[in-house]
């Protein structure tokens, strides 16, 4: 499904490293797969009209909001609350960052979105998913990628990334089988939209994950061509 259309996107100036037509990608995946990274990594290989951000925590309201989710002080949050929190985070994420760039003509490059509440709390707490999407278009207007890239990567292996930068904050020190449904859940919706979902393998160095990702974004039409060639118009 198409995105609503945005002001801007025909006039948008320096956006010769990539299609216009496709300005907001999203990256998801299980704990520890890499998305921060790559998210990073992306955004700076395609230019400076490209902004990266993140969910929860994308703005400073949002960052209040992140602490009490990830805390575990919060271990007693109730799967509502915690839903809607996330949203709340979403909604100014939406507000104050992603509308705002894509009306300027920038591509934004989000480390999770919508599709994250849906396999967490949808898929891994159980929550009406169809309740869920209601909630997301009043949190979010209803504006959707124009591609997701869901980050595959063993469980094992993600929760030992983890620990290996540090101590696992609330969402990450859920038990195994809460993973298990957060990760079958991200599968079944990648499935249900192959024209919109885009699966990568996440092991292996950052680099080689990189180049996967990049790979994709070319086959997916989303670059125009290599960095630093000719006019935003070439290779079309």
């Amino acid at each position: 499904m198409p995105r609503e259309a945005m002001p801007g996107a025909a006039g948008r100036q320096g956006a010769r490293w990539y299609n216009p037509a496709m300005p907001f990608v999203t990256l998801e995946g299980l704990e520890g797969c890499g998305k921060s990274t790559q998210a990073r990594r992306l955004a700076e290989r395609l230019g400076p009209s490209a902004v990266v951000t993140k969910e929860p925590g994308g703005t400073a309201i949002g960052a209040s909001v992140r602490e009490i989710l990830l805390s575990h002080a919060s271990r007693g949050l109730v799967a509502p609350a915690e839903s809607l929190l996330y949203f709340a985070d979403r909604a100014q994420h939406v507000a104050e960052v992603i509308r705002p760039a894509l009306a300027a003509g920038k591509l934004v490059v989000s480390d999770r979105y919508v599709e994250s509440s849906l396999a967490y709390q949808g898929h891994g707490r159980g929550l009406d998913r169809e309740v869920l999407r209601q909630v997301a278009h009043l949190a979010t207007g209803g504006l959707r990628p124009d591609l997701i890239v869901l980050l595959e990567l063993p469980i094992e292996e993600g929760l030992l990334r983890v620990g290996r930068r540090g101590g696992h904050d609330r969402m990450e020190s859920e038990v195994r089988e809460f993973h298990e449904r957060v990760r079958a859940g991200y599968a079944e919706m990648a499935a249900g939209e192959p024209q919109l979902w885009a699966r990568v393998s996440g092991e292996g160095t950052e680099d080689a994950v990189a180049e996967r990702l990049w790979s994709v974004l070319e086959s997916r039409g989303l670059l125009v061509g290599p960095v630093g060639s000719g006019s935003r118009d070439a290779g079309r």
